[in-house]
């Protein structure tokens, strides 16, 4: 692994070079073994948090770690091409816009003692505005490269809080073309609800049922980079216990190992679907 600016990482993309790098500011890694037609996010997966919010930050490093997304990294860390977090959602958040971006509250309760200082403030936004220019740089590069891509936006949630039943899997469709995209995502919701899990977890997928897609990255590549589709694909916290902090980590390789056949043979059907 290679520590690269911004301005690096761009250029290696736009060289189409092969490369596993951790930016300078330690934000996000990605990780290109070969240019394909498909990239796997897992843009909560971070858990890292500046040293200088500690004090001010009033929930919990237990508050946090339950609302991100543990895990959803190594669900794809066998892919070509993986883009992933490592800061916390609760510095800055991928999935929101540049203006929302840093929160006041969350989840309901008030997140700092003090309100943040223009420059803490700006120091994640930048953060932010860099994580989405390498975004750019890659989706600009692989509709170069193949004209049409899909973007596996990997997440999970928290099943216990919900009081009804709630599929295994779940993806949010609202804002992509489904009359050009939706024969596709039915492709993924049915590989997804026949993967086999331990621990007799039963297996379910649907599609809008508890969240329905409206982050801000699958928003952005959606209305950028009309050629990609983003499938955003949570999937319940069914691989730790939620409220003791306790990973599973036979069932979180038992996930990985399935995307690592399914991903490839779904985004290989979509590339023949629109080769013509």
């Amino acid at each position: 692994m290679q520590r690269l600016s911004v301005e690096e990482i761009i250029s290696k993309i736009n060289k189409a070079e092969t490369f596993y790098a951790v930016s300078s500011d330690y934000s996000f890694i990605l990780k290109i073994d070969t240019y394909v037609p498909y990239l796997c996010a897992a843009i909560h997966d971070g858990h890292q948090f500046r040293k200088e919010l500690w004090e001010d930050c009033l929930h919990s490093e237990y508050d946090r770690w339950y609302e991100e997304d543990p895990e959803t990294k190594r669900m794809i860390d066998a892919q070509p091409m993986v883009l992933a977090s490592m800061d916390s959602r609760f510095e800055y958040d991928l999935n929101r816009t540049p203006e929302e971006a840093v929160f006041v509250t969350a989840w309901g309760k008030q997140l700092w003692k003090t309100p943040l200082s223009e420059e803490q403030q700006e120091r994640s936004i930048t953060k932010h505005q860099n994580f989405y220019k390498v975004v750019d740089a890659l989706l600009d590069q692989l509709e170069h490269q193949f004209k049409h891509c899909v973007v596996y936006d990997m997440h999970s949630y928290n099943w216990q809080r919900w009081d009804r039943e709630v599929p295994t899997w779940n993806l949010g469709t609202t804002n992509i073309n489904n009359d050009k995209f939706g024969d596709q995502v039915e492709l993924w919701r049915k590989s997804l609800s026949e993967i086999k899990l331990p621990n007799n977890i039963k297996q379910t997928a649907k599609i809008n049922d508890t969240f329905f897609g409206n982050g801000y990255f699958l928003k952005y590549i959606s209305a950028k980079f009309e050629n990609t589709l983003v499938l955003a694909t949570e999937i319940a916290k069914v691989y730790c216990d939620e409220y003791q902090q306790i990973i599973y980590p036979e069932v979180v390789d038992a996930v990985r190992n399935e995307l690592k056949i399914r991903i490839p043979y779904h985004a290989e059907q979509f590339i023949k679907a629109f080769s013509n």
